[in-house]
C-alpha cells in the first residue's frame, strides 16, 4: 500500500485530502469531541467519506436545518486546508445553533485563530474567531500520523460559541469590513488604514490610536469601532 492510499481510498491532492492514521490521536480527539448516543453531531469533511465537492457546498449549507427538538449541533471535521478559513467564516453564523466545535486544521491556521493583540499571528481570523467563539487548542498533530504526510504541522481546535448576549457587534458583516481595512496592510497604521472607512478625527473619538497598527488593537476596540460606524454613518 503505497502512502496515497488508505483502506482501500486514494488521497485526492485537489481537494487536499490527507487521511488520519494514528489511533491515540484518533482517541484524544474523540475524548475531546465528548460524543453522547443523544448528541446532535454533525462531521465535515470525513476522510473517507467526502472531501470532494461536496465541501463546497458545505460553504453554502444552512447548518440550523439539522437542528432536531432543538438540540444545538455539535460539529467536527479534518478539515480540507486549502477552504478551511472561508468555511470557517460560514460556519461562525451559525453559531447560536451550535453547542462547540472540533476541528483539524494547519497548525499556523490554529495559532492564528487564537492569537492576542500584539502577536504577528493576530489578524481578522483571530478577531472574528473571538468575537464568536471560546477558541482553545486542543493537540498538535505532525505530519506523520497522515497518510499521506502533508507538509505541514496540523493542530486540533475546540471552538465554543459565545451567548449572543456576549456578542455585542450592532453589525457582524461591518466588523468583518473594519478588519479587513485595517490588517489589508499591516505595516500601515490605523490613521492610514481605516482611512476609507473613517477620518483620524473620528478614530480619536472613540478613543482609538490613530499611531497604532492593527495588531495592536483588542477585540473590543474592533467592536467599538464597528458599532461607532454602525451608528455614524449607516
Amino acid at each position: 500500500m503505497t502512502d496515497k492510499v488508505h483502506l482501500g481510498h486514494r488521497a485526492r491532492k485537489r481537494f487536499g485530502q490527507n487521511f488520519l492514521n494514528d489511533d491515540m490521536i484518533i482517541d484524544k480527539i474523540v475524548t475531546a469531541i465528548d460524543p453522547k448516543p443523544e448528541d446532535n453531531l454533525v462531521e465535515i469533511g470525513p476522510g473517507l467519506g467526502a472531501i470532494t465537492e461536496p465541501v463546497a457546498d458545505a460553504m453554502k449549507f444552512d447548518f440550523s436545518s439539522l437542528i432536531k427538538s432543538d438540540e444545538k449541533l455539535k460539529i467536527f471535521g479534518n478539515l480540507p486546508y486549502n477552504v478551511s478559513t472561508p468555511l470557517l467564516f460560514h460556519l461562525f453564523e451559525f453559531a447560536d445553533n451550535v453547542e462547540h466545535m472540533h476541528f483539524m486544521l494547519q497548525k499556523e491556521v490554529v495559532k492564528r485563530m487564537v492569537a492576542g493583540p500584539g502577536s504577528k499571528a493576530f489578524g481578522r481570523l483571530s478577531v472574528m474567531t473571538q468575537y464568536y467563539c471560546h477558541a482553545m487548542p486542543v493537540i498538535d498533530v505532525p505530519p506523520e500520523c497522515f497518510k499521506p504526510a502533508p507538509k505541514v504541522d496540523s493542530a486540533v481546535i475546540r471552538l465554543i460559541p459565545k451567548k449572543p448576549e456576549q456578542r455585542s457587534a450592532k453589525s457582524t458583516k461591518l466588523l468583518n469590513t473594519v478588519c479587513l481595512e485595517a490588517f489589508n496592510q499591516r505595516r500601515k497604521t490605523l490613521r492610514n488604514s481605516l482611512s476609507n472607512l473613517l477620518t483620524a478625527e473620528e478614530l480619536t473619538s472613540i478613543g482609538i490610536d490613530i499611531t497604532l497598527r492593527a495588531e495592536s488593537l483588542s477585540l473590543q476596540q474592533f467592536i467599538d469601532i464597528a458599532n461607532w460606524i454602525y451608528d455614524n454613518k449607516q
